[in-house]
């Protein structure tokens, strides 16, 4: 159902691959940015961009069972991280492998941005996964 691609003439992934092909009829969704807020709209891990990472997954996996899907089914994501410093964007890319979506391994952008839709918000993470057929583990 999903193929990932890692292309010998690139730059091999570390813990990514450079594209994921799912078969036409696959069921997708598409998500909305996860964001580190808690279940009462309370932002989480103020001025500290793994623990807000470590939300924004927690977050992600919700999103993604309630669609009857999960880290795994994830085929491509886009991580938004208020920084201009490697090191920090390096820091919440650690929190991203160490969740189920390096299992994919999926397809993935890192980017540093100026700012994100909440005050205090440092990351953020969309994502495209395929939703499995009823009775195919999740």
């Amino acid at each position: 159902m999903i193929r990932r691609v890692s292309v010998p003439a690139l730059f091999p992934p570390p813990t990514y691959s450079h594209a994921s092909v799912v078969e036409a009829g696959t069921r997708l969704a598409f998500l909305a940015g996860a964001v580190p807020l808690d279940a009462a709209g309370q932002l989480v891990g103020a001025g500290d961009p793994v623990r807000q990472a470590e939300q924004v997954l927690a977050n992600l996996g919700e999103q993604l069972r309630a669609v009857g899907s999960d880290l795994g089914h994830v085929v491509a994501t886009d991580v938004y991280v208020v920084s201009s410093e490697t090191a920090v964007l390096s820091a919440v890319w650690e929190v991203v492998e160490a969740s189920g979506l390096s299992a994919g391994p999926h397809s993935s952008t890192l980017v540093g941005v100026a700012c994100l839709g909440y005050t205090g918000q440092l990351v953020e993470i969309t994502a495209t996964a395929v939703v499995p057929d009823e009775g195919t583990p999740a």
